[in-house]
């Protein structure tokens, strides 16, 4: 493609996370939705209609030989995504694939040398990176603003019952709490803080054997990261990053967050800090500008997947293999450390 034309994207999957991709690609002034393929044709089909792509596939060959395709979108069930991310890059489709990448760290390598050794773009779609307010936090921190960061806690939490035939409980799809949400916390605190020293943690199991829940802690030399995911409640769903002199809260829910708050070192300790957020008056006074106390919006329209969209568009179009803001080395790491702290024998075991 061209400069001055739409970059044309094919989605590989048609769940709930492939509409949400397709409609912001859809709303965008310099994208387009070109072709969808899934295991039926009459599923394709009826996403064509119903996004507005042009084409619907049911054959992957087909699919990723479509010239009109300029990068693949793979949006299907998480133990698939390595051999398809593979087979898009052996066929010289770029491919930004739904997060995880990888259910171990060797996926991920092995997507890396695949890339490497056809020069073909691949990242995987960690999609709260490219938030404006992530990236707006990310630049406070590389400036000082909140001194050197110390600590990093998150939790995100959606209660999910469990329901056998659910992907979300099915061993054999990759399903359980840490690869569906905690990869949000673990891969953000990489975000920040960068590849940790060591990695411990706990988890609950769930009664088909995934985790229900999974507490995860990182260790630096200078810092520590408390992050934790689980099907069983609702959580506060917030990341807050502490530093030498101040503080960042990125607020519920994190991994879709329009709005942070930055306190002064005065006022990360007071009554009114980041910490204090419960309650109906919590929620109201941090929607306030107040002594010591800074509120950005950053407010966008649809999903918030464009944003990583744009950036995998503007790699390939500058010839580049790899993201510096999602790297893949990244992705192998957030799989090594979720499956470091799930090869431990569960809390409830027994």
């Amino acid at each position: 493609m061209t400069n001055n034309k739409k970059f044309r994207w094919g989605i590989w999957g048609t769940g709930a996370i492939a509409n949400a991709f397709a409609s912001d690609i859809q709303a965008s002034e310099n994208m387009c939705l070109s072709a969808v393929c899934s295991r039926s044709l009459a599923t394709a089909e009826n996403f064509r209609q119903r996004l507005g792509a042009q084409k619907a596939f049911s054959d992957p060959e087909s699919f990723l030989s479509d010239g009109d395709v300029d990068a693949v979108y793979i949006a299907t069930p998480n133990a698939m995504h390595v051999s398809q991310s593979l087979h898009a890059i052996e066929a010289g489709k770029p491919c930004l694939t739904e997060k995880p990448l990888t259910l171990e760290a060797n996926g991920a390598n092995q997507v890396a040398i695949a890339s490497k050794t056809h020069n073909v773009f691949a990242m995987e779609a960690m999609w709260s990176r490219f938030l404006p307010t992530v990236t707006a936090a990310k630049q406070h921190i590389e400036a000082g603003r909140i001194g050197e960061v110390r600590h990093i806690e998150a939790d995100l939490s959606y209660f999910r019952a469990e329901e056998p035939q659910s992907r979300f409980f099915d061993p054999a799809l990759g399903g359980g709490a840490a690869f569906d949400l905690g990869v949000y916390p673990v891969s953000l605190a990489l975000h920040f803080l960068g590849l940790p020293d060591t990695a411990a943690g706990r988890w609950q199991r769930a009664t088909s054997g995934v985790d229900m829940r999974t507490e995860i802690e990182l260790a630096y030399s200078h810092a520590k990261a408390r992050l934790s995911c689980g099907f069983d409640r609702d959580g506060k769903n917030q990341m807050l990053i502490e530093g030498t002199d101040g503080a960042i809260l990125l607020h519920a829910p994190f991994l879709k967050a329009q709005r942070l708050t930055i306190f002064s070192g005065k006022a990360q300790h007071s009554p009114l800090g980041p910490k204090s957020t419960g309650g109906l008056m919590g929620k109201i006074l941090n929607r306030l500008p107040l002594p010591g106390r800074t509120v950005e919006h950053y407010a966008f329209a649809g999903n918030g997947l464009h944003f990583q969209a744009e950036a995998v568009r503007d790699a390939v179009l500058r010839g580049e293999i790899s993201s510096p803001v999602m790297p893949l080395a990244h992705s192998a790491a957030v799989a090594d450390i979720i499956g470091t702290v799930l090869g431990q024998p569960s809390a409830n075991a027994g």
